[in-house]
């Protein structure tokens, strides 16, 4: 109790006691108090409720999966302001479109690895037929039935609609049909309009990337959302982000992660802008541990946030490391210093040594292997 005694003395120092009562009484958080979160300066405070949150749902369990990440194209019609990874078209230096031949090597080339999902995100390249995807898809089905085929963002399944002259329920019908099982996160960036007009303005807005994957939930698939944060973005802006995700939540059941992005500023059209702070990333984290109350899990990106900067985030409310994320290229290019892959080995000593517990999970969170102490 004296420990409980001091920490509460300090939230009250730091204003948040009656918002980590709330949290205890499992009060839903407004949007006051999410502002009061994102606002307040005592980080490890913040922490500490967000912690006792994500010690109450998983423990020390700390997820990961085993993955191959693949960007087939980046070609992309799109001009995002934050983007490092997209080429305007074909031939352009850096672009590239794989073949679905070359696709389908990169999964036979791991036919020893118990991979349990392939995770595959692109750019809106406007010269290739809608059969690509669909072959791509059957096509990885075929090489291994088994695999869980997690491809496509909400922003690219708005372009396939406009460029292809389909719906956006068509698109998603007949993609889970060639083999979708779930749609990423990705694209999600800032739902609010002031800022996508001034980021991304040629995309998709964030009632569509939200009308999409209710539209997906529907179709019984499960969906992750996603957060850039760290640009331009307001606190309000961010909050309501974190509102809007959790109202598609209530609505639907059908989100599984919401997964913090940090903004990288290295080659391209916001260089000037520095990269957020490892403290901003820690309160991202927490704060949407707060405030997500029907999200089962929230995902330190490892590749976003650093290693070192994800482990410690595993104490800021964040119960999930994503995978071995084999041949990442959007961070990289924009600047990201992490490992282009980790292996299961790497990703468990990294759990541990920040004192959890390691447990393999495949992408529905069913439980794979709990890895044993070497």
């Amino acid at each position: 109790m004296v420990v409980l005694d001091s920490m509460r003395q300090r939230l009250k120092t730091a204003g948040l006691v009656d918002i980590a009562d709330k949290v205890e009484a499992r009060e839903r958080l407004s949007f006051d108090d999410a502002v009061a979160l994102f606002e307040s300066t005592d980080l490890l405070a913040l922490g500490w409720i967000a912690n006792r949150e994500r010690e109450r749902r998983h423990g020390d369990r700390t997820y990961f999966n085993h993955n191959l990440r693949l960007e087939a194209t980046n070609v992309c019609e799109a001009s995002c302001l934050f983007c490092s990874f997209a080429r305007l078209k074909e031939g352009d230096p850096g672009s590239h479109t794989m073949s679905l031949e070359q696709i389908f090597a990169k999964l036979r080339q791991r036919g020893d690895q118990p991979l349990t999902e392939v995770h595959i995100v692109n750019g809106l390249h406007p010269g290739l037929p809608f059969s690509y995807y669909t072959e791509l898809l059957s096509g990885l089905k075929q090489i291994r039935p088994g695999i869980h085929l997690k491809c496509f963002t909400a922003v690219e399944i708005a372009f396939f609609a406009d460029h292809y002259g389909k719906t956006d329920r068509q698109v998603l019908a007949e993609l889970k049909a060639a083999g979708l099982d779930s749609l990423p996160g990705g694209g999600a960036e800032i739902f609010a309009p002031r800022v996508r007009q001034k980021i991304c303005h040629d995309k998709c807005d964030g009632a569509r990337y939200l009308a999409i994957h209710r539209i997906a939930h529907d179709l019984g698939m499960r969906t992750n959302v996603t957060m850039l944060y760290g640009h331009i973005e307001t606190t309000e802006e961010r909050v309501d982000h974190l509102l809007q995700t959790r109202a598609l939540q209530d609505d639907t059941g059908g989100l599984q992660a919401f997964i913090p992005l940090a903004f990288h500023p290295d080659n391209n059209q916001m260089r000037k802008l520095p990269a957020p702070a490892a403290s901003e990333t820690l309160k991202v984290h927490a704060v949407a541990r707060l405030v997500l109350d029907n999200v089962d899990h929230i995902k330190a990106y490892w590749i976003s946030c650093g290693v070192e900067v994800a482990q410690t985030a595993l104490w800021f409310g964040a119960d999930d490391l994503d995978g071995t994320v084999q041949e990442e290229t959007i961070y990289h290019m924009a600047g990201s210093s992490t490992p282009t892959t980790l292996s299961t080995d790497d990703i468990e000593q990294l759990i541990r040594d920040a004192g959890r517990e390691p447990i393999e999970r495949d992408t529905l969170y069913n439980v794979v292997r709990i890895p044993a102490l070497q």
